[in-house]
C-alpha cells in the first residue's frame, strides 16, 4: 500500500515519461509535491523502489522506469491522516480507563485505538486512521491518552520489538535523549526510533545495526509520541 505522497510521485513520473519519454528531474518532483527539500523526493523513491514500483537505471542521468502502478487508488493508496496526525479526533471512551462494573467503578481494561502501523525501518508514511481498538490492562499504561501501533520492520528487535508486535504509544510531543519515540520526519513520514540529542540536531537512533543512525535538524523531526508498553501476540 502506497502512502499519499507516494502515490503522486509515482503517477507524476509515469504521466511524465508517457509524454514526453523522460522522467522529470528531481527539481521539478519536488516542486510538483510541493516539498522542500530534495531528499524527500529520495525517500520517495526509495520507498517505491523497494515496494517494486519503480527502478532506478544504474549510470543514467534522471533515469526512472516505472514497472508498475497499482491495481486501483482504493488499493494502492494509503488512508489519508490529519497532518501531523491529532489521536483527539478520537471521540468517547477510546485511550481511558472504561469501568468493568458500575456499582464499584473497579477498573480492569483501558480501550486504545489502534491507528494503523508504525515503520520499525525504512520510514513510511505510517500513522492512519483509527480502524480498530484493543483492550489493555492499565499497569502497561502512564498518565494521559494513548493509541496504539502495530510494528513494521525490524530495525528495533535489539530493544525487544518485533515486526508484529503491537506498541502502546503515550500522546506526547516531549521526549528525552534515549526514549523510544514515534517520530515525525519533514510531516510526511513516521518511524518508530530511539531519540538521540546531539547539540542542535536530533538522531533518530536503530537498535539493530543493520540500520544506520539519522540525524536531522531540530525543525525537521516532531515527536508524536513515546513508548510505554507493548503487547505481542504467538
Amino acid at each position: 500500500m502506497l502512502t499519499r505522497k507516494q502515490h503522486e510521485l509515482l503517477m507524476f513520473v509515469h504521466e511524465r515519461v508517457k509524454e514526453t519519454g523522460v522522467p522529470p528531474s528531481f527539481d521539478e518532483m519536488k516542486d510538483a509535491l510541493d516539498l522542500r527539500s530534495k531528499s524527500g523526493i529520495h525517500r520517495l523513491i526509495k520507498a517505491l523502489e523497494e515496494r517494486g514500483f519503480i527502478r532506478r537505471l544504474p549510470n543514467r542521468a534522471r533515469a526512472l522506469e516505472v514497472l508498475r502502478l497499482p491495481e486501483s487508488l482504493s488499493e494502492g493508496l494509503a488512508a489519508p491522516r490529519a497532518r501531523g496526525f491529532s489521536p483527539s479526533v478520537i471521540e468517547g471512551s477510546l485511550g481511558r480507563v472504561r469501568p468493568t462494573s458500575e456499582s464499584n467503578g473497579t477498573a480492569e481494561t483501558v480501550m486504545i485505538p489502534v491507528m494503523g502501523r508504525i515503520a520499525a525501518g525504512t520510514p513510511i508514511e505510517a500513522i492512519q486512521n483509527h480502524s480498530h481498538s484493543i483492550s489493555v490492562p492499565p499497569d502497561l499504561l502512564s498518565a494521559g491518552d494513548h493509541f496504539a501501533l502495530e510494528v513494521r520492520g525490524d530495525s528495533m528487535i535489539e530493544a525487544g520489538i518485533f515486526e508484529g508486535d503491537t506498541v502502546l504509544i503515550r500522546k506526547t510531543e516531549a521526549a528525552d535523549t534515549g526514549d523510544i519515540v514515534v517520530a515525525l520526519v519533514d510531516e510526511e513520514e513516521a518511524t518508530l526510533k530511539r531519540l538521540r540529542r546531539k547539540g542542535a540536531s536530533i538522531a533518530l537512533e536503530a537498535a539493530n545495526p543493520a540500520y544506520e543512525t539519522r540525524i536531522f535538524g531540530p525543525d525537521r523531526v516532531r515527536v508524536q509520541g513515546r513508548l510505554v508498553g507493548l503487547i505481542r501476540r504467538y
